[in-house]
């Protein structure tokens, strides 16, 4: 199995020198050059690892991976010239798994990704087989990672993205109504709009259309939104 790693570092020197040195050790690795546009990058390649410069334009690392987190329960290790504790802490709170300050030696940043790795994927990770998980005609939904597999293909997404998913998977071949939906996955909706809704369906629905299923989301005019996959089948 190929590992991709995406390293998010604006120094160009480094980032370059870092990939080449992981790339020795059979990783593949991509390195991010648009810093605007980082949670899409990670969602288009959806790497293993994470490698993060905490200093970063517009945005910190910290913010991203916040983002990231709120996405993917994949390893992040932050990078950053900042040493002191509050700093590490800070990483630890936004979702890192792990922190190494520069300057750093390259065997040392190795071994905390192999460290990852096999904490994830390899024999350290927990049994998959135990994980809670939603079928329907194939259709394989694991809520907690979040992960959606059908007939080989699968694609990862967002925590509203999965809770929209099992209630529709559950609720199949019935329709569910927009209100019972808000309701579901927005606890207060006093600032909460329909078009909210509208996207997470529509992102959905393209990630549903990734796995090889076209059209099974279907629209319910002046009602809500009923999930059908059995005619697939037919």
């Amino acid at each position: 199995m190929e590992y991709k790693i995406m390293i998010v570092e604006d120094d160009t020197t480094i980032a370059k020198l870092l990939g080449a040195y992981i790339e020795k050790y059979g990783y593949k690795t991509i390195i991010v050059n648009d810093f605007d546009k980082i949670l899409d990058i990670f969602v288009e390649i959806n790497p293993h690892l994470v490698l993060l410069d905490i200093n970063l334009p517009k945005y910190d690392g910290y913010y991203w991976c916040r983002k990231i987190r709120q996405i993917s329960t994949n390893p992040i290790i932050l990078i950053s010239a900042r040493d002191g504790e509050m700093d590490q802490v800070m990483g630890i709170e936004s979702g890192a798994d792990d922190y190494i300050t520069k300057p750093f030696y390259y065997d040392v940043v190795i071994a905390k990704i192999k460290s990852q790795l096999r904490r994830c994927y390899g024999e350290f990770a927990p049994d998959k087989s135990e994980e809670r998980k939603v079928e329907l005609e194939g259709l394989i939904l694991y809520p907690e990672r979040p992960e959606l597999f059908f007939n080989g293909n699968s694609t990862m997404l967002t925590r509203k993205e999965a809770v929209l998913a099992e209630i529709l998977i559950d609720m199949s071949p019935r329709a569910v109504s927009r209100d019972i939906l808000m309701e579901k996955l927005w606890d207060d909706q006093t600032f909460i709009d329909e078009n909210t809704l509208n996207v997470n369906v529509a992102r959905l629905r393209k990630k549903l259309q990734e796995i090889g299923i076209d059209k099974a989301l279907e629209t319910v005019r002046g009602y809500g939104y009923r999930l059908n996959v059995s005619w697939r089948n037919e």
